[in-house]
């Protein structure tokens, strides 16, 4: 099934179920009035959602409206926790070759990750709200999960039946803080400013054989200004998969329903397939020319990241965001 949540002048919205289509929606506030209710419960009010989610996509119940994406806030709008990765080691080798340096042996064997912005979570039209143009501002075009409540220590073999929900993330970065940040040995902060989420969360069933349980083997498309910056397949190239990730997140405390878990710039071996992020097509232009001209993202600039299903429909909907300076 397929779910949102309405701008209602609240910090959590309503839970909607929409369609496959993404064309209808239904209020589902009577099952639960938000996702963080309806994970928090999630054995109950699932079944009573997906009955929702039947009914829209067989027929026009009369509560039925169409779907404005402008009227939607993440799906969930503040998480109690978000934990990204680093799962796709050509975006860090590729990095850190233009800077003429070896990727660590041990990236290969456990996966990176820390602990981002979970409050607030922008709606898939919210801008990207910058202090200035000269803090580097880039895109990083991700696929996340939602999970359930996780016990510590969770098994790699058990970890996947966690998730209950996918999610495509845009992680904003600030590229001129990170150097800074990182050399203080605490790890990204004010580098990493609010991230957004894609229209809909889908449950993994939605994805059909696309998900093999460990990977979603999908392209996601990003566009910059309208301009093609890449497609790379969110499943090929990725080193640890989502089940070693919450495996790795879950293996010193618990992971409340609601934990997001990112996947880090989805980024391919095959560079015909183009870039995930800004500072990825940056590092290419080092390598074949000996500087980088792209310029990172100014006031104005637009930004655009959808994954479509395996027949060309609507999956997770478009974040279409803004860049902007503060009012």
């Amino acid at each position: 099934m397929k779910l949102a949540t309405l701008k209602d002048g609240t910090r959590d919205g309503t839970l909607l179920v929409v369609s496959r289509s993404l064309a209808h929606a239904l209020k589902a506030d009577a099952v639960a009035p938000t996702l963080q209710a309806a994970l928090d419960d999630w054995d109950y009010c699932a079944p009573q959602l997906e009955q929702l989610y039947n009914e829209l996509n067989d027929g026009m119940p009369p509560r039925a409206f169409e779907l404005d994406p402008a009227q939607l806030m993440a799906p969930l709008p503040r998480a109690h926790q978000f934990a990204d990765a680093s799962s796709f080691l050509v975006h860090a080798e590729l990095i850190r070759k233009s800077r003429k340096q070896e990727l660590p042996a041990w990236w290969k064997s456990e996966p990176m990750m820390y602990q981002g912005c979970s409050d607030p979570l922008l709606g898939p039209r919210e801008d990207i709200v910058a202090a200035s143009e000269e803090l580097g501002i880039d895109l990083e075009a991700e696929l996340a999960v939602v999970t359930g409540d996780v016990p510590m220590g969770t098994a790699r073999d058990k970890a996947a039946s966690y998730i209950r929900l996918f999610v495509l993330l845009n992680d904003v970065s600030l590229r001129n803080l990170v150097g800074k940040e990182l050399e203080k040995g605490f790890g990204f902060f004010q580098s990493k400013p609010p991230s957004a989420l894609s229209p809909v969360a889908v449950t993994p069933d939605e994805l059909g054989a696309a998900w093999d349980g460990k990977r979603v083997h999908l392209p996601l498309r990003i566009e910059v200004n309208g301009e093609r910056l890449g497609e790379p397949d969110a499943g090929k190239d990725m080193q640890f998969h989502f089940a070693r990730l919450i495996e790795h997140a879950a293996a010193t405390r618990p992971l409340p329903a609601g934990t997001l878990i990112g996947s880090g710039t989805v980024s391919n071996r095959d560079r015909k397939t183009g870039a995930g992020c800004l500072f990825e097509r940056r590092a290419e232009e080092i390598l074949k020319d000996g500087e980088a001209t792209t310029p990172f993202l100014k006031y104005g600039d637009t930004v655009k990241l959808e994954m479509r299903d395996s027949e060309g429909g609507p999956l997770f909907g478009a974040i279409e965001q803004r860049v902007s300076a503060p009012t």
